[in-house]
């Protein structure tokens, strides 16, 4: 079994900054991409920010220039440091995982955290 457990959520006013994390736990065989997606009301999932495992980066560009992903591959921990929050940050933060269990090692599946609630008040 793989579990994916965010933390850092939270009520924050406008212009605040607020740290998630994101740890992956499990019967982990590889851990390739990571990433952040969120939610908003009455709107579809999007993506926030990703990372692979070497380190590469990839933004949305609602996003590019405040917020920053970042990963510990010992920890298999990633993070999302936002920073300059706006009202319309707020939604569900979801993390994500590509990775291959011990069970299927070659073959990646996409493993979801059940989501954090980042709230920016203006």
């Amino acid at each position: 079994q793989v579990q994916l457990v965010e933390s850092g959520g939270g009520l924050v006013q406008a212009g605040g900054s607020l740290r998630l994390s994101c740890a992956a736990s499990g019967s982990i065989f590889s851990l390739n991409a990571m990433g952040w997606y969120r939610q908003a009301p009455g709107k579809q999932r999007e993506l926030v920010a990703s990372i692979t495992n070497s380190g590469s980066t990839n933004y949305a560009d609602s996003v590019k220039g405040r917020f920053t992903i970042s990963r510990d591959n010992a920890k298999n921990t990633v993070y999302l440091q936002m920073n300059s929050l706006k009202a319309e940050d707020t939604a569900v933060y979801y993390c994500s995982a590509r990775l291959a269990t011990m069970r299927s090692i070659f073959n990646d599946a996409d493993y979801w955290g059940h989501g954090t609630q980042v709230t920016v008040s203006s």
